[in-house]
């Protein structure tokens, strides 16, 4: 019997809008290779929103008031899953030893 050792926080949240959790034994699984994928799919979104953006900025043109908050949203929403990447996967770091 397979013991419950490991709790990870998910990169969605439930229909509720709480935090998702996948609770499991620490072995990979379908779920879990799911969670890695969707993370790194977003991790990259940040990476190209963040490249867009700093292009509009430099850009000789300056972006209209709705380019501006247009890029603010996406901008906000990528922070947001980044730091949920980065919660979930700092919670499964292991403490240094004493």
């Amino acid at each position: 019997m397979s013991q419950i050792s490991h709790v990870r926080l998910l990169p969605w949240c439930g229909a509720d809008g709480q935090p998702a959790h996948l609770v499991t034994d620490g072995t990979e699984s379908r779920l879990s290779r799911l969670a890695d994928s969707i993370e790194a799919t977003q991790l990259d979104t940040g990476r190209e929103v963040l490249k867009l953006s700093r292009a509009m900025l430099q850009s000789l043109e300056r972006p209209t008031a709705g380019e501006l908050f247009h890029v603010t949203q996406r901008l906000t929403e990528c922070l947001t899953d980044a730091l949920r990447v980065a919660e979930s996967r700092g919670l499964r770091v292991p403490a240094y030893e004493a």
